[in-house]
């Protein structure tokens, strides 16, 4: 992934690279099927991304184990998160189509649907979006087309768990049932490969989402996840 590396120490590894394109702001995150960074380890990765220019550090969003380490080395809790959490044993029938594959010349019409579904902080650029088909060991990048790109899903595979990577459908169609659809396609790929378990997040505050996920037999974990943030330098840092 342009932009996007792997900071070893001793044997831990973090993921880092810029966040949405933005040279200032870092992005860190744990790789993938690896234990939680260690504070020894967090703190290392800070040095380098200071030595590199960069003014703060943004995580993904992380699990109450994987918080401990950034937390001990001084990061505060940017935004917090619903997990959700269903099983696939029984699946309501799909619909709202045509969904196809996506492509690499979707990307633009993908990159202006996500634009105008999240706020500033939470849209994807071209990195992140290959950020969010690259976190899992397997992953499906879907769209739902009428005459333009209407939707996109991305979903992974680790094993027997399944992951939501990221949902955005146009707001200008929002209703319409195509949400729904690009959730189910994604649910029925997990369990066709086997997935037992799927998981989502969605931001605070995010009161559509969370009524789709619900509706579709998700339910909320007893503990979410956050974002949390660090500052490296004491320039100042606008948006």
């Amino acid at each position: 992934m342009p932009g996007l590396r792997v900071v070893r120490w001793g044997t831990e590894r973090l993921r880092v690279g810029p966040w949405r394109g933005d040279d200032r702001r870092a992005y860190v995150a744990p790789v993938a099927e690896t234990p939680p960074a260690s504070v020894a380890m967090v703190r290392r990765c800070c040095e380098v991304l200071a030595d590199q220019g960069y003014l703060e550090v943004v995580t993904g969003a992380l699990g109450r184990p994987e918080q401990r380490g950034f937390l001990d080395a001084g990061f505060e809790v940017r935004e917090e998160l619903h997990l959700l959490s269903r099983d696939l044993h029984c699946l309501p029938l799909a619909g709202a189509g045509p969904i196809r594959t996506g492509r690499r010349r979707d990307r633009d019409q993908v990159l202006a649907v996500d634009a105008l579904a999240f706020p500033p902080f939470w849209r994807l650029d071209d990195a992140g979006l290959t950020e969010a088909v690259r976190a899992t060991r397997h992953a499906r990048f879907r769209v739902l087309e009428r005459g333009r790109i209407l939707g996109y899903a991305v979903s992974g595979r680790s094993g027997t768990r399944g992951y939501l990577q990221r949902l955005a459908v146009d707001p200008a169609v929002e209703g319409r049932g195509l949400g729904r659809a690009l959730v189910l396609d994604g649910l029925a790929w997990m369990r066709r490969r086997g997935v037992d378990r799927v998981v989502v997040n969605t931001q605070m505050g995010n009161e559509r989402a969370l009524r789709l996920y619900q509706h579709l037999g998700f339910g909320l974990e007893p503990s979410g996840l956050a974002v949390l943030t660090r500052r490296l330098a004491d320039r100042e840092l606008t948006p």
